[in-house]
């Protein structure tokens, strides 16, 4: 069965866990402030000191969702910078945690998959990995560390008791099916497995945000602290908080130029292969769509909560704060309700940076800017040294400098299965993306003319410089390519 039959609203809970907190995040009586707050300027000036550094990284976000969460709009948008050219370079979990972590692509992580072989917590892990990672770097660098959420897919409840290197405080989901869910899940709380069940108060967005909010509260204002934020939200199922079951019950139906698309014969053979979306599959992916924003209302909640313990804690006038996703989802464009594929509904995301020592005025910023450059940014954040990351730190970009910059990035992607995408290597610049399948099929679209994809330029002669050039350009960056993989475009 294809994975786009899988991204299903009627899919069932997966087996995890949680805690308790909702009561922290509805009902506290602190709210921030209307204006900006007043920054402390000698700080500012000087940075003697690290900043604190907090990533909340979101599960399956589209880049076109952030105008549901009120506090992300007025706290980080309205208070930051907005990369609207956010993305990663292998549109899937876990190759993208990797990269988030290490600050590498695939290639070099040797996780392309979300399981072995190639990919998955036992590839990272066998390959020692994750003894070089953002974690280790920080907190080498004087930080106190927490990951609270969802880890790597393959971190089950039979690793329970390993914390990977560099964690102070470590909250995992674990779970032999995947990683992460809203009710009925388990976690590793620093090594010793915690059950959770389906009471309102162990929902999970919430009670994660319980455990960010005691983690600021608990470190000493003397020390920097890094908090990497992750709940499930809005990963399908996408099961809502109760409060928020109701929302969005007026949401026109998703319908772009290329939903369902119609045309498909200048796709790709696993794209052609696509029947139409019927009816009951439309209306199912209208479905997952609604209640992925209702779990974004919960997560903006969390965002709220971990601002406020910021403020209240004398941190926030000096945090960096990221706010990003591990991969988006199609919405029944090209046939398709999954990620995966190179097409831009899977390989953008939101990117929204906050820092307030470093940006006077909040604006959007156009640079092509990607997941592998987290971990380079937040030591160069640190003062902390990030051996062998492929990614740049974009510290010069959050004051509107317009430093020099990358002009494209690579996208890898392994099959992992005979039904699924096949293995392909892709380039997106400014206005191009080409994609080179090892089906020796090519994909070549102009995204100022074509930004829903629809036309497929390979084999226009008009663009014959271009293709070649995108061929050269990606012979260079796609090496090694992915496992198996012996076309060279």
């Amino acid at each position: 069965m294809p994975l786009r039959r899988l991204s299903r609203v009627g899919a069932g809970l997966l087996a995890l866990g949680i805690v308790t907190l909702v009561v922290l995040i509805r009902s506290a009586p602190r709210v921030l402030p209307d204006g900006r707050e007043p920054l402390d300027r000698g700080a500012a000036a000087s940075q003697t000191k690290a900043p604190n550094i907090v990533l909340v990284l979101s599960d399956d976000q589209r880049w076109d969702t952030l105008w549901a969460m009120p506090t992300v709009q007025s706290q980080l948008v309205g208070r930051g910078v907005e990369f609207t050219n956010g993305f990663v370079v292998n549109p899937i979990c876990c190759p993208s945690r990797t990269s988030i972590l290490t600050g590498s692509y695939s290639h070099s992580t040797g996780v392309y998959r979300d399981l072995r072989p190639h990919g998955g917590f036992d590839t990272f892990t066998k390959r020692r990995e994750d003894r070089s990672t953002i974690a280790t770097w920080l907190h080498a660098a004087g930080f106190r560390t927490a990951l609270i959420g969802k880890y790597l897919n393959g971190y089950t409840t039979k690793r329970t008791a390993y914390v990977p290197p560099g964690w102070d405080r470590w909250v995992a989901f674990t779970s032999e099916r995947g990683n992460g869910d809203y009710y009925n899940y388990d976690l590793s709380v620093d090594g010793i497995s915690r059950s959770y069940a389906s009471s309102e108060s162990h929902y999970s967005t919430d009670l994660l945000a319980g455990k960010a909010v005691d983690f600021i509260l608990s470190t000493t204002s003397t020390q920097p602290l890094f908090l990497y934020f992750a709940p499930n939200a809005p990963h399908q199922p996408a099961t809502p908080a109760a409060r928020y079951a109701g929302s969005f019950s007026d949401l026109s139906a998703w319908r772009p130029p290329s939903y369902n698309e119609t045309d498909v014969s200048d796709k790709p053979a696993y794209v052609r292969a696509l029947p139409s979306l019927d009816p009951s599959e439309q209306a199912e992916t209208d479905a997952l769509r609604i209640d992925q924003y209702r779990t974004l209302l919960a997560l903006d909640d969390a965002v709220k909560a971990i601002l406020v313990a910021l403020q209240e804690t004398g941190r926030l006038s000096d945090t960096l704060f990221v706010f990003t996703s591990d991969n988006g989802v199609l919405w029944g464009e090209h046939r398709w309700t999954h990620k995966s594929v190179p097409y831009e509904e899977s390989i953008r995301v939101p990117m929204v940076v906050r820092y307030d020592p470093m940006i006077s005025a909040p604006h959007a910023d156009t640079h092509l800017v990607a997941n592998i450059d987290l971990a380079p940014t937040f030591t160069a954040a640190a003062g902390a040294s990030a051996p062998h990351v492929e990614g740049e730190s974009f510290l010069s970009l959050l004051d509107a400098s317009s430093p020099t910059w990358r002009s494209g990035f690579l996208i890898e992607h392994l099959r992992s299965s005979a039904v699924e995408v096949p293995t392909y290597c892709a380039l997106r610049s400014r206005r191009f993306l080409y994609v080179a399948y090892e089906t020796r099929e090519e994909e070549l679209y102009d995204l100022r003319t074509d930004p829903g994809e629809l036309q497929n330029l390979a084999s226009e002669l008009v663009y014959a410089s271009v293709l070649a050039a995108r061929r050269a350009r990606l012979r260079a960056l796609c090496d090694p390519p992915p496992p198996g993989d012996t076309f060279v475009p």
